[in-house]
């Protein structure tokens, strides 16, 4: 009695197919993992670069353009013996150029809203040899932001009885980047001086500078004797 083979030619070529679909889907799970991963890298470093350089651009051009001056922003007001008593707030002039920046920024957005991505296949690989290697495929990334600006104010020393203020102008965005599957986002904060001058009041009649590696109660009371 001639006995049957425990499995059929038929039942290898199942099993066979069968395993060869679990590995396709083990490395599907796998590419697409690293894909998601690397896209997301990707989308905010591509993305982070393309706003700051866009901002930097927007700012320099109104402030080359002669847009923003310091005299149209701050007034300085004197009291009867010629020195500086307040700076007095241009507040319209502050919000117009607020809302002319931002405007300008998201117009610049909006043009490279659409970007194409190149990632090479060894790269979705995960291994660091494969990294880069193989034909790329492009992959379109779409990014939205919002955009807020505002003014601020930095006082600094430039010297004796001198001050120096300067006017900086900080622009916040936030993006929203989509990606195929997925969505990510990120916020890029850059502050830049756009204006700033040097305030000059009266020289005192003394200055005493203690720096002689003493502590100060020494310091003070070799002072008080040398000066009576």
């Amino acid at each position: 009695m001639r006995r049957r083979p425990l499995i059929q030619p038929r039942q290898k070529v199942k099993f066979f197919c069968f395993f060869l679909a679990c590995i396709f889907m083990v490395l599907t799970i796998v590419g697409t993992g690293h894909l998601r991963s690397i896209l997301g890298s990707l989308a905010v470093t591509r993305v982070s670069n393309l706003v700051n350089r866009i901002v930097s651009e927007a700012v320099s051009d109104a402030v080359e353009s002669g847009e923003i001056q310091y005299n149209d922003l701050i007034s300085l007001e004197k009291n009867n013996n010629g020195g500086v008593a307040a700076l007095v707030s241009n507040m319209a002039e502050f919000n117009r150029l607020q809302s002319s920046i931002t405007q300008d920024i998201l117009e610049r957005l909006d043009e490279v809203a659409d970007i194409n991505l190149q990632i090479p296949v060894g790269t979705l690989s995960g291994s660091a040899f494969l990294a880069g290697r193989g034909p790329a495929f492009s992959v379109r990334m779409q990014s939205t932001g919002s955009c807020s600006a505002r003014f601020d104010n930095e006082f600094s020393h430039a010297g004796i009885n001198q001050t120096t203020h300067r006017i900086l102008l900080c622009v916040d965005i936030s993006m929203s980047i989509l990606l195929p599957g997925f969505r990510t986002g990120t916020e890029v904060s850059n502050s830049f001086s756009v204006a700033e001058t040097v305030i000059v009041g009266e020289v005192p009649g003394t200055y005493t500078y203690f720096d002689s590696g003493n502590n100060v109660q020494e310091d003070a009371y070799e002072y008080a004797i040398n000066n009576g």
